[in-house]
């Protein structure tokens, strides 16, 4: 049995689709400045897609004829940036170009990077500060 008409209209509107949007457009590529500070773009991305048609008789279509096919598809695709990742001298951070979080839960998963390094400060702090008074 040959392929409906609607099945290759929706596969050639998925493959534009695909051909639009890939991992790339999602986590970008990194960029490099000449000071060594990594940045890699993150972005969102929404789509929508739709289809349709339908078989339908012609006035003077004859009886062996197979019914003409009438249809359409279309496809969206927002990409809004969304963040940057920035790495610095072994540190990474998150950089989000988004308006400022709402809830409690979101600010501190924004904050997490933050903390993580500030610890990891402290902690290096102590470890020298103990071996000063060993040295002494």
């Amino acid at each position: 049995m040959d392929k409906h008409p609607i099945s290759e209209l929706m596969e050639t509107v998925m493959e534009k689709i695909r051909q639009m949007v890939d991992v790339s457009t999602v986590i970008g590529n990194p960029i490099t400045t000449p000071d060594g500070i990594t940045l890699i773009p993150v972005s969102r991305v929404s789509f929508g897609f739709a289809s349709g048609g339908s078989d339908f008789t012609g006035k003077h279509q004859q009886a062996t004829q197979p019914n003409p096919f009438g249809g359409g598809g279309g496809a969206g695709v927002k990409i809004a940036p969304v963040a940057f990742v920035v790495i610095k001298d072994g540190s990474v951070r998150v950089m989000t170009i988004e308006p400022p979080v709402s809830n409690t839960v979101d600010r501190v998963i924004d904050s997490a990077p933050d903390i993580i390094d500030k610890i990891s400060g402290l902690v290096k702090k102590g470890k020298e500060s103990k071996a000063e008074k060993e040295a002494e």
